[in-house]
């Protein structure tokens, strides 16, 4: 697609009044709180995006190309060719976004910032027209009272930096640290939560090892095992950099999607054996970072195909974070076993049911057990839902509505189970929906909607849908039915 010039000051909100924005006062609403979960008065309602996602304008402003560039243009790497060069034109358009959060209520915003923008090749010298753009974003977001929580690096990586081996090669990682470093140091003073990556494998083992992703390469097994540790030590390096370039007291942390286990019966011996695949499944990622270790299991699998490292390397990678954000949409059974490991992931039976995306398989308690596993098994004391939500097929009316249901039924259920634990101490602070809006989802394009926006992508209008009420009301009442 390209870049449509004639919404420059076109009007892309076109809906009608939810029930809140008809509504004259609290006391136009229903008395329902004898059926309310309700959540701690300061619990942080947020909605997410992620740049490539959104921001289109590829070549604006000095930006240099990312690896998405080069993978979405290489033809059969996507859905009928689709790429972000356009997406939501949230670049352009970012002033009417942020109105459509400041309606819905929020008080956070989850985004990224694109690396080539700020630097087109990698490291070197900064582009300020692209931190200009973010500077423009966050004081539009200031204005509205919605806080910024901010992600380096949500996949885009320089294309530059990839010509050089990507991840696959420490320098990026080096190059990494400089990025936040900079980054940091010039909008310390208006974003106090920084994250430094977002999911790991799913741009290392998606990206580097089935091909699946960016950019698209299949390493052997000892190279994708060593790439998977460049990139947590990586991450390490880049704590240590934001904390120093940091002009303020700030938060860091990172968004991993967790590769969340439950037990298939809630008992002592089945939650035994969660809590031991928990650490297991996330050997390669979030329990180093967590333990400053990988599992004995973990090596021991890998045998001559481990990676390398030095007791350094795990000193960095675990560097402390004040934070853990976690993207959590399914997750998978388990029950004890009494061989090694000592556990069994059960599978699916074809008849488990799952959203609009086939891998996105409706668990509503991933988000009861995967918070309260991850903060009992690792003792993390600050938690945010950095994603949570699906796809769905959504369509529009002929009377213009969105009546995604289904997506309501998924909020409703997942968010009940999410305030079943903060009830019971697990320490969860905030919540993403993943997504504001309809956007570009990688392979996939825009086949898979994911936003409680609908948008059209041939004149980027705006179209609030069903589940957008169904939030709002769930924001301003601070609870879920």
């Amino acid at each position: 697609m390209e870049r449509r010039d004639f919404l420059k000051g076109a009007a892309v909100l076109a809906v009608a009044p939810s029930l809140f924005d008809r509504a004259q006062a609290a006391d136009d609403l229903p008395d329902v709180s004898s059926q309310l979960h309700t959540f701690p008065k300061d619990f942080l309602w947020g909605t997410a995006t992620a740049s490539y996602q959104v921001e289109g304008a590829v070549h604006a402003d000095g930006r240099g190309p990312s690896i998405w560039d080069t993978f979405s243009h290489t033809p059969g790497k996507t859905y009928q060719g689709e790429t972000g060069d356009v997406a939501d034109d949230e670049y352009h358009l970012y002033k009417h976004d942020v109105a459509l959060m400041s309606r819905l209520g929020v008080k956070g915003y989850r985004f990224s910032i694109a690396w080539p923008r700020i630097f087109p090749e990698g490291t070197g010298t900064p582009n300020p027209k692209g931190l200009d753009y973010y500077k423009r974003l966050l004081d539009q977001l200031q204005e509205a009272g919605i806080e910024p929580f901010c992600t380096l690096f949500h996949w885009d990586l320089p294309q530059v930096l990839q010509d050089k081996g990507g991840w696959a090669s420490p320098a990026t990682g080096r190059a990494f640290a400089y990025y936040a470093a900079y980054t940091v140091g010039q909008l310390s003073d208006r974003i106090s939560h920084w994250m430094t990556i977002n999911e790991f494998d799913s741009f290392i083992d998606a990206g580097y090892g089935s091909g699946e992703f960016a950019p698209g390469l299949r390493l052997p097994r000892r190279e994708l095992m060593q790439t998977r540790h460049n990139a947590v030590l990586a991450h390490g390096l880049a704590v240590q950099a934001i904390r120093a370039a940091a002009k303020r007291p700030i938060k860091v942390g990172l968004a991993e999607d967790i590769s969340g286990t439950m037990p298939a019966i809630d008992d002592e011996v089945h939650i035994r054996a969660a809590q031991i695949a928990l650490r297991e499944k996330n050997a390669p990622y979030m329990t180093v970072i967590l333990e400053g270790k990988y599992t004995e299991r973990y090596l021991r699998g890998l045998g001559a195909d481990a990676p390398r490292f030095t007791p350094e390397d795990l000193k960095i990678i675990s560097s402390p974070i004040d934070f853990l954000g976690i993207n959590v949409y399914t997750t998978q059974e388990v029950i004890p076993a009494d061989s090694e490991p000592g556990y069994l992931v059960v599978s699916r039976q074809a008849s488990y049911p799952h959203m609009a995306s086939d891998w996105l398989y409706i668990n509503p308690q991933a988000l009861y057990w995967t918070p309260k596993l991850v903060a009992d098994t690792w003792g993390v004391r600050t938690l945010y839902i950095t994603e949570n939500g699906c796809s769905a097929d959504d369509v529009i009316r002929p009377d213009g509505r969105v009546l995604d249901t289904d997506r309501i039924m998924y909020l409703r259920n997942y968010l009940t189970q999410l305030h079943r634990g903060i009830s019971e101490g697990v320490p969860v602070r905030g919540y993403f929906l993943w997504s504001l809006l309809d956007n570009y989802e990688w392979t996939s394009g825009y086949s898979k909607r994911f936003g409680i926006t609908y948008v059209d992508f041939q004149t980027e209008t705006r179209t609030p849908k069903l589940s957008f009420d169904f939030y709002q009301h769930l924001i301003r009442t601070n609870a879920v039915v």
